[in-house]
């Protein structure tokens, strides 16, 4: 079967379907991912095949910081969008007997789909139901809200999320010579597979029975990667280090948090890997290594903590590792992986980032080191973690679908 995956957004966004993708090519399908550009040598690093998508994440994000209206923010959303659309599009014109789509792009992916006669499921890295047992990541407010505030909150992230897409898809339906008015919710996807483990999230008694959650997907290594010399000398020069990096986060912040993480590693007299990410963070001294793209499977096992932006990857990969994490989360779903660490244990209380300074975060890894119980429950986890097979359930109905 060729099975064609649409993803957008940051490494984050792309890099759990490259494992994905390897173990449907591996089961015997034909495998293509579209993503952005920037993320073509990742995709065909892992052995799979490749298509566009028009986007640039990171300078978006750029210049959404630096508009100087909402207005000109909401104009820079809608070009994205309209540029993401004609090239899902046009992917799925490319040729797939079946679209596996991530949850921002569900609108396009589906509209595509129908235009293309071509069955689409659901393979979402977040919680995308509404429940009464949480509030939906990106909710507006999270705390005290009760069963029925939580219901509400879901909703209504729901509906945003939609209307990211709304203006695109009834562009795009024109377009591709489609009726208008045809509903837009991801939750009308049929089935949907999460890509999380249900020991960190567990699915929720109130969901949908077609919507599934399967355990993560891990990314692949890159053909042929060894870690640079460097970073191995770092590693056996001294006890574990602590990890801190901020993804796809904080672009154009890159100075004061170098400082700032340096002040902090001082404070709390640890080692450091700094991951530079796209606020290109630096470092000097003999205890701090700054690197680029690091698997974080590798890494990940060798440092004493992972300070990080709470991203669903970077979360999951510390997770996967068995260490502690010092989550700093900035926006979207981060705070609530955030605080889904905290309650599992494996981390102290989150540091928001607008709250950042040295003496917080410094603070907050003593913390995080210092208390072993936040060890020991990483590791149970990662045991726990480490017995799922996250494309099972997801083979078996590509499968079923194939031969019935």
């Amino acid at each position: 079967m060729r099975i064609l995956i649409i993803t957008a957004g940051s490494r984050g966004d792309v890099a759990p379907y490259t494992g994905l993708g390897r173990r449907l090519l591996d089961a015997g399908h034909q495998v293509v991912v579209a993503a952005h550009p920037s993320f073509e040598a990742l995709v065909g690093g892992c052995g799979l095949d490749y298509r566009p998508v028009p986007g640039d994440p990171q300078g978006l994000i750029r210049d959404w910081a630096r508009a100087a209206s909402r207005e000109e923010a909401q104009a820079l959303t809608r070009a994205y969008a309209d540029g993401l659309a004609d090239g899902v599009a046009e992917a799925v014109a490319g040729g797939a007997d079946l679209l596996l789509t991530a949850f921002g792009p569900t609108p396009l992916s589906r509209t595509a789909g129908e235009a293309f006669g071509v069955p689409v499921i659901g393979t979402y890295l977040v919680p995308a139901f509404a429940t009464r047992q949480f509030p939906l990541p990106n909710a507006r407010s999270t705390d005290g809200l009760g069963p029925e505030g939580n219901l509400a909150a879901g909703r209504d992230v729901l509906r945003r999320a939609e209307g990211v897409f709304a203006g695109s898809v009834t562009r795009l339906r024109a377009r591709l010579g489609l009726p208008a008015g045809a509903p837009l919710a991801p939750v009308d996807i049929r089935p949907v597979f999460h890509g999380f483990s249900p020991l960190v999230v567990p699915r929720p008694e109130d969901w949908p029975s077609w919507a599934e959650v399967a355990g993560y997907w891990w990314p692949v290594r890159p053909d042929g990667w060894h870690p640079p010399a460097e970073l191995v000398d770092f590693l056996q020069a001294g006890p574990p280090p602590v990890f801190i990096g901020f993804g796809s986060m904080a672009v154009g912040q890159g100075e004061r948090l170098s400082e700032l993480v340096a002040a902090a590693a001082r404070r709390a007299r640890v080692r450091a890997v700094v991951q530079a990410g796209w606020a290109n963070l630096s470092g000097c001294g003999s205890d701090i290594l700054v690197v680029g793209d690091v698997p974080h499977d590798w890494l990940f096992r060798r440092v004493a903590a992972v300070v990080h932006h709470a991203g669903a990857g970077t979360t999951a990969a510390g997770l996967r590792a068995g260490v502690p994490a010092v989550p700093v989360p900035v926006m979207a779903d981060q705070p609530f992986w955030a605080s889904r660490l905290c309650e599992l244990g494996v981390a102290p209380r989150p540091v928001p980032f607008q709250d950042l300074t040295a003496e917080a975060l410094g603070d907050a890894i003593t913390a995080c080191l210092s208390e072993s119980a936040h060890r020991r429950r990483a590791a149970e986890l990662a045991r726990g973690i480490a017995t799922e097979d996250s494309t099972a359930s997801l083979l078996a109905h590509i499968s079923s679908e194939s031969t019935g």
